[in-house]
């Protein structure tokens, strides 16, 4: 079984861009956004995948991801995916023995920065970067899926 484990975090300022070693354009949509299951469907930069991705259990969950022709992809995007397409660019930072993925959202959720790790267990310690701030993990706001439904730009309260 596939899992992945990652914890979220808001993001206070742009100092990882100047160490990050990649940025990459992401645009993605969701065929399916059930609490039990989604179903996403993602172009990062020139390749495609189909993800599925179950319930989050503290910073756990099922995920299935393959690859899938980009052609294909954009087509999903424009006519089979829900309303509300999320676009951002994910910087890679190296820090301390982990790869941190800094999301800058862009259209409807522009302004918003989170930053996530992926780790090999729940308890693994984990050292943050300087320019982390508030802990999101678990918070379904920060759900892409869920951004994709009440964009950032829609929420009362801003941090």
């Amino acid at each position: 079984m596939n899992i992945e484990i990652e914890r979220k975090y808001r993001v206070t300022d742009t100092s990882y861009r100047a160490q990050a070693t990649r940025c990459t354009y992401y645009k993605q949509g969701y065929l399916s956004a059930a609490p039990a299951a989604t179903v996403r469907i993602r172009i990062a930069g020139d390749q495609a995948f189909i993800t599925i991705k179950g319930t989050t259990t503290g910073c756990s969950r099922q995920e299935y991801e393959y690859p899938i022709p980009v052609a294909d992809a954009t087509r999903m995007l424009d006519s089979l995916c829900q309303s509300g397409l999320i676009e951002k660019r994910r910087y890679l930072y190296p820090y301390a023995g982990h790869t941190w993925e800094i999301d800058e959202f862009m259209g409807d959720n522009e302004g918003l920065i989170v930053a996530e790790v992926e780790l090999q267990s729940e308890s693994e310690a984990v050292q943050l970067p300087p320019f982390i701030g508030r802990e999101v993990t678990g918070d379904p706001r920060y759900y892409n899926s869920c951004l994709a439904q009440n964009p950032y730009k829609n929420w009362d309260e801003k941090e």
